[in-house]
């Protein structure tokens, strides 16, 4: 690792411009905290005074294999501070990932092996890549640094925070309060999550409300290493489909970044009308005062959904194109009307005739027999466009198209 450089004079007065204020309200736009603000503002006037853009720095450990775009949020700010002329650092956490990252633990987490960090660390930043500028983005590794530090700088690092701090992290005190195992290992990642921002030299570091306490070690730490502190910015965490808990693919409740451009769009059109104006505000790159006004418009009488498809149509353009995005509407459009999609899954199946349910079943629609007797019941089910409400029903042999909801079709041909 290169010296650490001379903290600059974050108290000298440069002028606050117009282009500094709009910069800062692009900082602010959708942010949970950033801090010290007064600072960031310092910064940006200074950059704008000096031509040196500043350093800012994303660093994510890549403990799954694929993005959703509650992920993205962060990614987001990453690029509309991009696009102002900075540099974006995204930092892979093949280091940290080893270690774990307790953040919001009620136990200890086990740590990535070596070979499934490099098998997900080869998509991460693929897939971040469609929302940041590949051409200007800084990809680094912290593992450049955290293996050379060795032992002996690990005891050194250790030695510049004290234990009492890292004791005021809300999920360690309450596992400690409750008696519950905190490993040291566990301890150890804030300081080498904050290491990395001595290492990058970095003037910003973004992350999630859940990050709060590890960016600002790494303030901390900048601080003991004679380097001008950076400032942190927190994003919101993303709820997902349900309005309810944080996305998560575990809660079946996201929309991934390489999903088909159809059921990106539709995913995004599920979403309550209450819950479309946050995604608007950090899932958009709309300027603040157009989506302040579509509100308006809505409020007034307009049609929440035709909300819903501009926002629908900018995140599936974001992933896939322009193109997609309007054949998805055009696709939604078709099955809202009762048609049926250009391409559906193609089924052969013998046993006719068979009984609505079992067919359900083993066209794919529904994970059980009885799921598919529940949507009959609620009548989720068609057969070539006409609702079904027997649930005694048995289909004899020929093609027929299901449909189950709204976005589950199959052709199905069933024999004897």
């Amino acid at each position: 690792m290169s010296q650490p450089r001379a903290p600059a004079d974050a108290a000298a007065d440069f002028p606050v411009t117009d282009r500094t204020r709009e910069a800062m309200a692009i900082s602010l736009r959708g942010c949970e905290e950033l801090l010290p603000e007064a600072d960031w503002l310092k910064k940006l006037a200074r950059s704008e005074a000096t031509g040196q853009p500043l350093r800012i720095k994303l660093g994510l450990d890549p403990t799954a294999p694929d993005i959703h775009i509650g992920h993205t949020v962060v990614l987001n700010k990453m690029r509309q501070l991009q696009d102002l002329g900075h540099t974006v650092i995204f930092l892979i956490g093949d280091f940290t990932s080893m270690i774990g990252d307790p953040s919001g633990r009620n136990a200890t987490r086990p740590p990535l092996t070596r070979e499934q960090i490099e098998a997900n660390a080869k998509t991460y930043y693929q897939q971040a890549s469609l929302v940041l500028d590949p051409s200007k983005t800084e990809i680094r590794y912290n593992s450049e640094w955290s293996d050379a530090l060795g032992t002996r700088g690990l005891i050194q690092l250790s030695a510049k925070y004290t234990l009492a701090r890292l004791l005021e992290r809300d999920d360690f005190t309450k596992r400690y309060k409750a008696g519950t195992p905190i490993s040291i290992h566990e301890l150890l990642y804030p300081l080498m999550q904050g290491y990395d921002s001595v290492a990058l030299k970095s003037d910003l570091e973004l992350g999630g409300t859940d990050q709060k306490f590890n960016l600002l070690v790494g303030r901390a730490l900048q601080q003991e290493y004679g380097q001008e502190p950076q400032c942190i910015l927190t994003m919101p965490l993303l709820e997902g489909l349900d309005g309810i808990e944080k996305m998560s693919k575990s809660k079946n409740n996201y929309i991934g970044i390489t999903e088909e451009p159809n059921t990106m769009f539709a995913k995004v059109l599920s979403i309550s009308d209450e819950q479309m104006w946050k995604w608007f505000t950090l899932l958009s790159f709309r300027p603040e005062a157009e989506v302040a006004a579509l509100k308006r418009e809505v409020e007034a009488g307009r049609n929440p959904k035709d909300a819903k498809v501009i926002l629908a149509k900018e995140i599936t353009a974001r992933f896939h194109s322009a193109k997609a995005a309007d054949e998805a509407e055009a696709d939604f459009q078709r099955r809202a009307a009762g048609g049926v999609p250009d391409e559906i899954p193609e089924v052969s199946l013998g046993g006719a005739p068979m009984a609505i349910g079992a067919l359900l079943k083993a066209a794919g629609l529904v994970p059980s027999t009885s799921e598919g007797l529940r949507m009959v019941e609620q009548g989720g089910v068609r057969i070539d466009g006409g609702v079904v409400s027997d649930k005694g029903l048995k289909v004899a042999a020929g093609t027929v198209v299901l449909q189950v909801g709204k976005r589950k079709f199959a052709r199905v041909t069933l024999s004897a």
